[in-house]
């Protein structure tokens, strides 16, 4: 068997990564095809199948996913250590890839991360979208935001942006309609935009007040895995919708959309960063860790 190299397992990593030889192509700098057939040389010599490929996926096979849970380890070991030489730079460089749901993304890391690429130039971020839950080292991320309770154990967390509530919602034509509710329960019978996480489970609107806890199963025609739709079907007439209150502050007070039970949707401790715990952080994680800790998510003027 013709010797397996480090530059072969750095292909076979990217595409294990992203599942992708496209998105593996743009990251390694090289044409999908050329990325294709480097793997195809690389099975050969091992004489071993690491992928199996479709025209619509890319998907390891049992010796791949072996091969990528054995190697990721010690690739990422080689990337930190290059990274503790920023120390000798005198500043942060690199890039940073952050996974996000896409409400996470928009009210508090985007903001956060414009910011620090402004003070920190020789950064760049690339940020992506996934309401699903990922194995972030295995994916190659370093970061990510989330809402606390979502996140794994052995994470460390720190708070990013402000407190964050939730607020139902509809426009004044589904007033005119139905009559408003007092309680959550008053939700009942009446149609709502409802919500499906990637995982196939529909969201029960969560609701607390005084102590007492209540999360309600609510129904309607219309269901949403996106919380912009939902608002914008909020503004349709489509039925109430259950946002986070900062997206929908503006609406509220041009009067294009009105809040019902605020009294009942108190302030959550909001997102979380979230990365792995290693020895050595990169320099450029570690700056901006602390640059998130003291940077505080600019409001929004209605």
């Amino acid at each position: 068997m013709s010797r397996i190299g480090p530059a072969d397992l750095a292909t076979f990593l990217a595409i294990a990564r992203h599942r992708s030889f496209r998105n593996a192509a743009i990251e390694l700098g090289v044409s999908a095809s050329a990325l294709s057939h480097a793997l195809r040389g690389i099975e050969e010599r091992l004489d071993l199948r690491l992928v199996n490929r479709t025209t619509r996926s890319v998907a390891l096979t049992e010796a791949g996913q072996l091969l990528f849970a054995r190697i990721s380890p010690a690739f990422q070991d080689i990337d930190d250590a290059l990274e503790d030489l920023n120390h000798f730079r005198g500043k942060p460089a690199g890039t940073l890839r952050f996974n996000a749901a896409r409400q996470s993304a928009q009210l508090v890391l985007l903001p956060v991360v414009t910011r620090f690429l402004r003070a920190f130039p020789d950064v760049s971020v690339e940020i992506v979208i996934d309401d699903a839950l990922v194995d972030m080292v295995s994916a190659g991320f370093d970061a990510g935001v989330r809402f606390g309770e979502t996140i794994a154990a052995d994470m460390i967390a720190i708070p990013i942006g402000p407190r964050h509530r939730f607020a139902v919602v509809g426009s004044p034509g589904y007033f005119k309609q139905h009559k408003p509710p007092i309680t959550p329960h008053d939700l009942k019978g009446l149609p709502c935009i409802r919500y499906r996480f990637s995982s196939g489970t529909m969201y029960r609107w969560e609701f607390e007040r005084g102590g007492i806890e209540v999360d309600i199963d609510v129904a309607g025609p219309l269901t949403l895995n996106d919380q912009d739709l939902m608002v914008d079907a909020a503004l349709d007439g489509a039925g109430l919708a259950y946002v986070f209150e900062a997206q929908v502050e503006e609406l509220i007070a041009k009067r294009k959309l009105t809040r019902v039970l605020a009294d009942w949707c108190p302030a959550y401790p909001g997102f979380f960063l979230y990365y792995p715990s290693r020895r050595q952080l990169p320099a450029a994680l570690r700056a901006f860790v602390d640059f998130a800790k003291t940077s505080a998510v600019p409001k929004k003027k209605p």
